[in-house]
């Protein structure tokens, strides 16, 4: 009686998979009869009435009838599957006249584009770029530039200690240090890097970048290092920017001085052409001055520990001499572009990146 429900149950099973049009329908048969309650289900529990001597061929005869059952159902599954797609396709058409979707291209970090815009600037008057290690002896980022140890950027706010004798340097005054221990004059180097301070606000990072520049040559003047940075303020903020140096104190030069370039946005804190005050100006607040970076002349105890004697005058009666100047990347570029706020460089957020 069981054996002839399931030949009857497997023969009604296979008609209805076969009849099944779409993919919906033929799961619905799957549920009817391969279903926790399904008729495949209903009549094996039947199976405890049968006579313990047949029970194992009945048991071999339902599981081959749920075995076609499968089958049958991943079969028609797979032709109703190319039966939709090829049904899909002919009403689909592509016009491969269309335009292709515009890919997101990225764009350079403000930082890279400043820091490029510099080296082509200062390489158009012969600097040749240099770099040094991140890691550095604390001689060399210190005693060598003139700094002694009792000097306050020495102490543990300012600086990364990595070890004994070891910091992350603090500016890239190292590197010209290193060029001046390794050759004689004439030097005229680029020293772009990024450095490191324990110090983090709107307008201060932990890690930022620097560009330094030194020239050593015989009778460099202060005139030759105004002239330069003449002519970078007009390459970099515009042709009618003027420059003006405040008498400073940096350990490394004598003379030194803060150079500050006149604001490129308002003209001196009035509208350009007009004359006429037009509100405080967001980035000078109307002084009409920008302090942009720090200058002077190499300071003749640097000579000396660099292992050189340049007091005395050369063959040519002119003494060897240079000057240095260093400047932050990310000060340029806020000015350049208003920035608020410095910590959004390192913020990652692409609406900031993307505007560049």
């Amino acid at each position: 009686m069981l054996r002839n429900k399931l030949d009857a149950l497997s023969a009604q099973a296979l008609s209805e998979i076969s009849q099944a049009s779409t993919s919906e329908a033929l799961e619905l048969v799957r549920i009817s009869y391969l279903g926790k309650k399904g008729s495949l289900s209903e009549v094996l529990k039947g199976l405890g009435e049968v006579p313990a001597a047949e029970r194992p061929a009945i048991g071999a005869l339902a599981n081959e009838s749920k075995r076609k059952i499968e089958s049958a159902l991943e079969n028609q599954k797979s032709l109703l599957e190319e039966k939709e797609l090829s049904q899909k396709l002919s009403k689909e058409k592509i016009d491969p006249t269309l335009p292709a979707r515009s890919l997101h291209r990225g764009s350079l970090h403000p930082v890279t584009q400043v820091t490029r815009k510099l080296l082509q600037v200062f390489g158009r008057l012969g600097f040749e770029v240099t770099t040094g290690p991140e890691v550095e002896t604390e001689f060399l980022n210190f005693e060598a530039v003139n700094i002694p140890k009792d000097h306050p950027a020495r102490d543990m706010q300012d600086t990364f200690f990595m070890g004994p004798g070891v910091v992350l340097r603090t500016h890239t005054s190292a590197v010209q240090m290193r060029v001046l221990r390794s050759q004689s004059w004439p030097v005229r180097i680029l020293c772009p890097g990024a450095v490191y301070r324990c110090d983090q606000d709107a307008t201060h990072l932990p890690m930022f970048h620097q560009v330094e520049g030194l020239w050593v040559d015989q009778g460099v003047k202060m005139s030759d290092l105004k002239g330069t940075l003449e002519f970078f303020a007009k390459e970099v903020f515009g042709p009618g920017t003027k420059i003006r140096l405040r008498p400073s104190y940096f350990p490394f030069v004598e003379p030194g001085a803060e150079v500050d370039v006149s604001c490129f946005q308002c003209a001196n804190g009035t509208s350009s052409g007009s004359g006429k005050k037009t509100g405080s100006c967001r980035i000078c607040k109307d002084t009409g001055w920008l302090e942009i970076l720090g200058a002077g002349m190499v300071h003749p105890r640097l000579f000396e520990l660099a292992g050189k004697n340049y007091e005395l005058p050369n063959s040519l009666g002119k003494k060897v001499t240079g000057f240095a100047f260093g400047m932050g990347v990310e000060r340029i570029a806020m000015l350049l572009h208003q920035i608020p706020d410095l910590r959004l460089m390192t913020a990652g957020d692409t609406r900031f990146l993307g505007q560049f």
